[in-house]
């Protein structure tokens, strides 16, 4: 009974998925009020000025390397506006992802983090036949375990060693440590030790501008240092990576960095220009129906935390005057303003930014992409939805 209720499941969720798929080709070119709410909007004027931004800044500004982060995307066709503006490859924080961008045709990938045990590990030197894969690494065992199965796949994984300068999570400490484990990988026949990665994570809520650069500074030159040392030791090092969305105008400028990974902040969420100093647009919202008005200066909506995440900066409601709070149930948005009104009415659509764009867009199963308040498509000829996610 139990794999019977599955099958049946299964199936109910593929037709679903396929009527969804249709519905939405038909919405080409109409206005955003006949999209069931809640629904994500990607207003694409917006997205391509904080690309282009982030694309001059990093790279002909900086003049460093810009490998977008795609964890918040969830997407190939936004990855490839990404590439189209200079991007020379992605960052994934998963395998998964990073098969999913692989199967799109994007092939040069980094995985900014450890991949270990054995299933997760075939899959890679597996992803490694197809695609220029790499993959960070911060211990001897994970250097083991990588070369083994690549020696047994007839591939030769690029690796960099992963560099803890303060945020307390995964990665080697500086200096003497990150030698010792590139001396390790360089005895190993079947990967490749091509970088260092790093990610002052730790200096992202510093308000002060001037503090904050100093101090990404001063963590970010424990990286060039441990390169330095490295280097010294006769190890070539191709590549030293840091900086994220809230860092990425200060990191790409470092000392010594020469790749810079920032790629949420093409949607521009809340929580990053609130709280992080990003000076970027919002580009993705929620689109949202109002259901009910049980006082004038109270709103009920019909996307709570499941469409919008929860604990990761207070979404931003906009076109509803001045907003008290914004509290998120499972089903249910309740917003409470600071004036009376009447407006909006129940049934009226409204759009709120979401507070991160990392905890959103997965919670979804594809991205309405808007100009104009008309849903888009790139290509006037094909009638596919703007975009399509996989690899959750």
């Amino acid at each position: 009974l139990h794999k019977e209720y599955r099958r049946q499941r299964q199936m109910c969720i593929r037709d679903s998925f396929f009527r969804n798929f249709a519905d939405m080709r038909n919405l080409v070119g109409q206005p955003i009020e006949l999209i069931d709410t809640p629904a994500p909007l990607v207003h694409l004027d917006a997205l391509e000025r904080n690309i282009t931004r982030m694309s001059r800044t990093i790279i002909d500004e900086a003049g460093v390397g810009w490998r977008p982060h795609t964890k918040s995307m969830k997407n190939p066709d936004l990855v490839q506006l990404c590439l189209d503006a200079g991007a020379h490859g992605i960052t994934c924080a998963k395998l998964g992802e990073a098969e999913v961008m692989a199967a799109a045709g994007i092939r040069n990938i980094l995985v900014a983090n450890e991949v270990v045990g054995q299933t997760k590990i075939s899959r890679l030197v597996k992803l490694c036949e197809t695609s220029d894969v790499k993959v960070c690494l911060d211990n001897l065992d994970n250097v083991r375990q990588i070369d083994q199965a690549a020696a047994a796949t007839g591939v030769r994984p690029q690796v960099l060693i992963e560099v803890d300068v303060g945020m307390g999570r995964a990665g080697v400490k500086p200096g003497q440590p990150v030698v010792d484990l590139a001396k390790e990988i360089s005895d190993a026949a079947n990967i490749e030790l091509v970088g260092l990665q790093t990610w002052e994570s730790h200096t992202l809520s510093i308000a002060d501008e001037s503090e904050k650069e100093r101090q990404i500074i001063s963590a970010l030159s424990l990286i060039t240092d441990s390169a330095h040392h490295v280097r010294k030791a006769g190890i070539p090092l191709e590549n030293i990576r840091s900086g994220r969305t809230g860092t990425y105008w200060i990191s790409a400028f470092a000392p010594g960095i020469t790749e810079v990974e920032a790629g949420g902040g093409i949607f521009g969420c809340a929580k990053y220009r609130n709280d992080f100093g990003v000076d970027l647009e919002p580009a993705l919202t929620i689109l949202t129906t109002v259901t009910s008005r049980p006082d004038s200066d109270r709103i009920i909506c019909d996307a709570g935390f499941k469409a919008s995440g929860k604990g990761f900066g207070e979404p931003e409601v906009l076109d509803c005057g001045e907003v008290k709070s914004f509290k998120l149930s499972a089903e249910h948005g309740s917003i409470f303003l600071a004036q009376d009104h009447t407006s909006p009415r129940s049934g009226d659509q409204i759009e709120f930014v979401p507070g991160y764009s990392d905890a959103t867009v997965f919670l979804h199963d594809c991205l309405y992409g808007v100009r104009a308040c008309l849903l888009y498509t790139s290509d006037a000829a094909d009638d596919t939805p703007c975009v399509d996610l996989g690899g959750r």
